[in-house]
Parts: C-alpha cells; sequence; structure tokens
C-alpha cells in the first residue's frame, strides 16, 4: 500500500517558520520524484515544490521561491519543505505527493497521476 503522511503544520504568525514532514512507503522511494502541493478553501491546487533523487532536479513556485526548500532522504523515505518567511497568503492545506519519474513530472502531474498524502493544514496569522 502506497502511504504518504504529512506532519508538521499548524498556526504561526506571519514571517515565522514552519518544516513539514513526510513519510512515504510501499513504493521504491528513491525512484519517485517528491513534492508538495497547497490548496486553499474556495481555491485550486497549486503546486509548491518538488525534487528527486538528482539534487539539481528541485522547482519552486514562484510564490515560494527563496522562502521554501525542499528537501529529502533516500534512506529515511522522507520529504520535509522548511518554510520560512512566511506570508498569509500561505495559508493552505499542504499535501505531500510522489510519483515515478522526475521532479518536472510531478511537478505538472494532475491530481489522479500521483500518490497524495491526507494534508496538513498551515496558517499563517497573527
Amino acid at each position: 500500500q502506497v502511504q504518504l503522511v504529512e506532519s508538521g503544520g499548524g498556526l504561526v504568525q506571519p514571517g515565522g517558520s514552519l518544516k513539514l514532514s513526510c513519510a512515504a512507503s510501499g513504493f521504491t522511494f528513491s525512484t519517485y520524484a517528491t513534492g508538495w502541493f497547497r490548496q486553499a478553501p474556495g481555491k485550486e491546487r497549486e503546486f509548491v515544490a518538488a525534487n528527486s533523487w538528482s539534487v539539481p532536479s528541485r522547482y519552486y513556485a514562484d510564490s515560494v521561491k527563496g522562502r521554501f526548500t525542499i528537501a529529502r532522504d533516500n534512506a529515511k523515505n522522507m520529504v520535509w519543505l522548511q518554510m520560512n518567511s512566511l506570508k498569509p497568503e500561505d495559508t493552505a492545506v499542504y499535501y505531500c505527493a510522489a510519483r515515478a519519474g522526475t521532479a518536472q513530472e510531478l511537478r505538472d502531474s494532475s491530481q489522479s497521476s500521483a500518490y497524495w498524502g491526507q494534508g496538513t493544514q498551515v496558517t499563517v496569522s497573527s
């Protein structure tokens, strides 16, 4: 069974930081691209960040570039999203995602073309 379990969400003040974690199981993690998407109430799912076994293969949405960092540990089957300088517009449910292929392919994935976690809520508010 493919499973992706997110954790680390919560309430943070603007300008603060959070680190999201994703624990993966049930697939060959080292050969899969992994990443993060988010969805705010009433809005469409939005790509945030993606990476793979290739270090240069990292992609970020323009809205988070320079503030967020994605990382992974193949030995631990873990993916992290370090979020700094958080803004109220970052408020959303964040979903861990994975698929066979490249980070670019995951970035461009539809809902049906990847595996997804259940999501973790991130709220940025004073």
